[in-house]
């Protein structure tokens, strides 16, 4: 980090995600992303989500909108959409987001207005899974960090078939859009859109909890609004969360760790 710098330096995610009621993974993606040495994070979230993440995560900036209004006169328009999106670094698009009708406008929105990378996770692919059209919007700046199940949903499979071959898989689909393809299983395969293949050697099964994917999206999401390039920000992001893994444990044993344990090791390892 240049000693001549700002928060502008080191870039601006936007957060989309945490529903009501799931405020937990907007803030755990954020809070990562922050660990992770972004300059500012935004976070587009109901409204109901403003007091509890100010309060967790007062460092973000909050944008709270009414989900009964969502894309509507009077709410949260499209304009304001693509002018947040064109604003960032770097979108972190899906966790926490829900499945429902408002979530799917919310994502065909954001994935029609984004011009920078975008890492797409959680609902988000989810509701691409369902709503397969929105595969057009994919260009060479996604990544898409799916577990095992979420890819057996985008591909219409059984998640033991998509288990056969965890590489193959993952490539597979990022040669199928261009795009870059983090494929989370015990050991996570990131597939380039270069076609670079990586296997992580980092990580241990104390990892295996709710929330570790949001702090993971944050990760890669931070590493790219400092300019690094799509598939080398995925690998270098899923070593780095794999090592805040190990560390955690060692700190806390194997049965203890909470995905906020992950995002706080990262502490001196980004």
């Amino acid at each position: 980090r240049p000693a001549y710098s700002n928060k502008g330096t080191f870039g601006k995610v936007l957060v989309v995600g945490g529903r009501k009621n799931m405020a937990g993974a907007a803030y755990l993606a954020a809070l990562a992303a922050y660990r992770t040495g972004a300059g500012l994070v935004k976070i587009l979230t109901p409204e109901e989500n403003r007091e509890i993440l100010q309060t967790l995560l007062p460092e973000a900036v909050l944008i709270p909108y009414r989900e009964e209004a969502l894309l509507e006169e009077g709410g949260l328009t499209q304009e304001e959409v693509e002018g947040l999106c064109r604003e960032a670094s770097v979108v972190v698009l899906g966790p926490g987001l829900g499945r429902d009708e408002g979530a799917v406008k919310l994502v065909r929105a954001v994935l029609s207005a984004a011009c920078s990378p975008l890492v797409l996770d959680a609902d988000g692919l989810n509701i691409v899974a369902e709503e397969e059209d929105l595969t057009r919007y994919f260009t060479e700046n996604i990544v898409v960090t799916p577990h095992v199940l979420e890819m057996a949903r985008l591909l219409h499979t059984s998640v033991k078939e998509v288990q056969k071959d965890i590489a193959g898989t993952a490539a597979g689909y990022a040669d199928r859009y261009g795009i870059t393809c983090v494929l989370k299983d015990a050991a996570t395969v990131v597939a380039g859109k270069d076609g670079s293949l990586y296997v992580n050697s980092s990580g241990c099964s104390a990892m295996a909890k709710g929330g570790a994917g949001d702090v993971l999206s944050g990760v890669i999401g931070a590493l790219l609004a400092q300019g690094m390039e799509e598939p080398v920000a995925a690998a270098l992001g899923a070593y780095i969360h794999g090592l805040a893994g190990e560390t955690a444990a060692a700190r806390l044993g194997g049965r203890a760790v909470l995905a906020r344990d992950l995002a706080d090791s990262l502490e001196g390892l980004a």
